[in-house]
């Protein structure tokens, strides 16, 4: 296993991180349990999960809970783990259950200590961003945190980059380090990011970590297997139909290329410099350790204009759309 800093801070992760997202709805407890320890067999040390998941079990915090009692079954595990999670969701039905309020970043933060059966977060995500709360009283809230050592990083998720500049510009007012990282679907079919998330990143120094990294199993060989998986869901079913002709020809170009569709599209990410860990979320243990032959794939210039030409990109803002120097 290859390992990476964080964008310019010196925290270091595996190149793939592994992710909770899926816990309880897709893989039950046991064996989200077994691929946590193939996971760190493997080398992975980045794990990502959110306050929110496991609400398909009808209790949000069990995939944090889930993780909690497996660090608890190894006494020094938690200090070989990068361990992120999240906060915004909401937790409850009251009226500061939710959010970006320092009143419930605090509470939440509590609370996912208590769940992660840990004394402190390495990186907390904001999930979304929050219009309805003020910078001063969102970093006034991190910033404690900090201090008394229950967090050591912050990042963001789905954030747009005015949003992730924005957040970076309030930090700087008050002397903090600020993000350290964005986390934003991103894969060879979604590349929106590429506009001005990744830009703004690059200027920043931040780290990234995109989600979704195989489309939700569309670019894990699709076109010709439709009926399992993710897959078999009906707007997946749907989304193949409509996209079958770009998923042959992506298919035809990793037969070329030797290699699994999945392992095209995540080598094809791990291949960008803005890319810091891909976050995965594989089925069960056996998936995982396919997956990470995606480490071994390298791709030439050639292949990633293929790629390019097959799942075009909407370059970089505002070349992209001004066509500055070109006539009109």
């Amino acid at each position: 296993m290859d390992y990476i800093n964080i964008g310019k801070s010196g925290l270091k992760v595996s190149r793939f991180c592994l992710g909770t997202f899926n816990f309880f709805h897709v893989t039950g407890e046991s064996e989200a349990l077994q691929l946590l320890d193939k996971a760190e067999a493997l080398g992975i040390n980045f794990f990502d999960t959110a306050n929110i998941y496991g609400k398909e079990k009808s209790c949000r915090g069990a995939a944090e809970t889930l993780l909690g009692n497996w660090f608890q079954k190894d006494k020094g595990r938690r200090q070989r783990c990068v361990l992120s999670t999240k906060v915004y969701g909401p937790m409850g039905s009251g009226p500061n259950q939710s959010g970006l309020s320092a009143y419930h970043i605090h509470q939440a933060c509590d609370d996912s200590l208590r769940r992660l059966n840990t004394d402190h977060i390495d990186i907390y995500q904001m999930h979304h961003y929050d219009p309805s709360v003020p910078w001063e009283e969102i970093w006034q809230a991190f910033e404690i945190l900090i201090l008394q050592g229950k967090v050591l990083y912050i990042g963001s998720s789905n954030f747009s980059a005015w949003q992730i500049m924005r957040a970076q510009h309030a930090a700087d007012r008050k002397n903090l380090l600020g993000l350290i990282s964005e986390q934003s679907i991103y894969n060879l079919k979604e590349r929106t990011v590429e506009l001005e998330v990744l830009p703004a990143i690059r200027e920043l120094g931040m780290g990234f970590f995109p989600w979704s990294p195989l489309g939700g199993g569309v670019l894990a060989g699709s076109a010709r297997n439709k009926s399992t998986g993710r897959r078999s869901l009906n707007h997946k079913r749907e989304e193949v139909e409509r996209i079958s002709k770009t998923l042959k020809d992506y298919e035809e170009a990793c037969i070329q290329i030797g290699a699994k569709p999945s392992h095209v599209a995540l080598a094809w990410l791990l291949h960008n410099k803005a890319v810091t860990a891909p976050v995965i979320g594989p089925r069960n243990a056996e998936q995982l350790e396919d997956s990470l032959q995606a480490l071994e794939i390298k791709l030439d210039q050639e292949t990633l204009n293929k790629l390019d030409r097959i799942w075009p990109g909407p370059g970089e803002a505002p070349d992209a759309y001004t066509h500055w120097g070109q006539p009109r």
